[in-house]
């Protein structure tokens, strides 16, 4: 027997959001990880908002949709927000009835920037980290380390001269006439100028940085995020992200490893060849590290000889350290931090950061199933 072409659904419907996900999607065992880390962090949460006053979106829910966000490569809060209003899974991810209206895209924003403002990104990712489910896949031992360049939410027709005079180093060079064509998006002629990051700055990021990340490449204004990655399952461990600079890596990369290092056991650190400084080696063993890093050559004398090189871990090393390529191609494909929509070195590192956090919750259900 034919249906009937109903066009109008039932007024009402029993059946609950819970119901409508099935039991093995993998968003069921991220929610659970989620949950868990964002009760531990109840107090830092109260510390962001003021006791009095209007009750604002809750942080737990501002956190869940940035997560769907980044999971679904919802490129703006404005379409994230006509998602959940449809969306019977984002409102289970997130925790809204089927009833409850979804948020206006710049309260959503606004709410944000109050997270923005504090290191939550930072202790989500220790959050996550230190469930014990989760501890127990990670190694102890062996780690690597790697950088990224993010290009800055800012174009290269905002690169002008420093304040010279008054000392200014924010950017704001003399005011320029309009061009005649009018209108902001006018032409610019760079051909035969010399620009650099000590005579000019970017009048709308003055964080970010002229960086070129090879001969023959061109400079891009950027910044440079840091990832530490523990060599068993490829999780990111910690992240931070810095100006885009030619010793940024190595100093990042020191910052990072110094916790991991306090104990009596030497540890292996995992690079490529811009790791393979004397200056970067000689700290890394004074800190009981044995630095696996890839030999620079090229009409230069490695700082990596054959005491480390002999071992049959170094090769292993050598091998495993690419898998942090994997996590930076997440992140900025499919979570959209190729190119940052924020502005200034400590949003974009908190986006940045918590992308990284993103990175390991995807790949968390799979490792956890098959974890004894």
């Amino acid at each position: 027997m034919r249906g009937e072409d109903e066009r109008s659904g039932e007024l009402f419907s029993y059946v609950d959001l819970e119901a409508r996900v099935r039991r093995d999607h993998p968003l069921r065992a991220i929610r659970t990880i989620v949950n868990e880390a964002l009760s531990t962090l109840e107090r830092e949460f109260a510390a962001l908002y003021s006791p009095i006053g209007r009750p604002s979106i809750p942080p737990e829910k501002l956190l869940r949709a940035m997560l769907l966000q980044a999971f679904y490569s919802v490129r703006s809060e404005r379409l994230l927000m006509e998602r959940l209003e449809y969306d019977l899974l984002f409102r289970w991810f997130v925790g809204i009835g089927v009833d409850d209206a979804a948020w206006d895209h710049s309260v959503f924003s606004k709410n944000r920037d109050r997270l923005l403002a504090g290191n939550i990104a930072a202790m989500f990712l220790a959050a996550v980290l230190a469930q014990p489910k989760v501890k127990k896949l990670l190694s102890t031992d062996h780690f690597s380390v790697d950088g990224t360049l993010i290009e800055a939410w800012a174009s290269m027709k905002s690169v002008k001269p420093k304040n010279s005079s008054s000392g200014d180093n924010s950017g704001n060079g003399p005011s320029e006439p309009p061009a005649e064509s009018g209108g902001r998006n006018t032409e610019v002629d760079f051909r035969g100028q010399k620009r650099s990051n000590d005579t000019h700055a970017s009048t709308t990021d003055p964080d970010a940085r002229l960086y070129r990340k090879g001969q023959g490449k061109e400079a891009k204004l950027c910044f440079m995020g840091h990832g530490l990655m523990e060599n068993r399952h490829g999780l990111l461990v910690d992240a931070c992200l810095t100006v885009a600079d030619g010793h940024a890596e190595r100093v990042a990369a020191l910052h990072m490893i110094e916790p991991h290092a306090d104990r009596p056991q030497a540890i292996t650190l995992g690079g490529d060849k811009a790791y393979d400084a004397e200056d970067f080696v000689n700290e890394l063993r004074s800190m009981k590290v044995t630095p696996h890093i890839a030999q620079n050559t090229n009409g230069r004398r490695s700082a990596i000889d054959r005491r480390t090189t002999r071992h049959s871990g170094y090769v292993i090393s050598q091998r495993i350290r690419k898998r942090i390529e994997e996590a930076f191609g997440w992140i900025k494909t499919v979570a959209g931090q190729q190119k940052t929509k924020f502005r200034g070195c400590d949003r974009v590192g908190w986006a940045f950061t918590f992308s990284a956090a993103t990175y390991n919750l995807v790949r968390l259900p799979k490792l956890l199933a098959v974890s004894p």
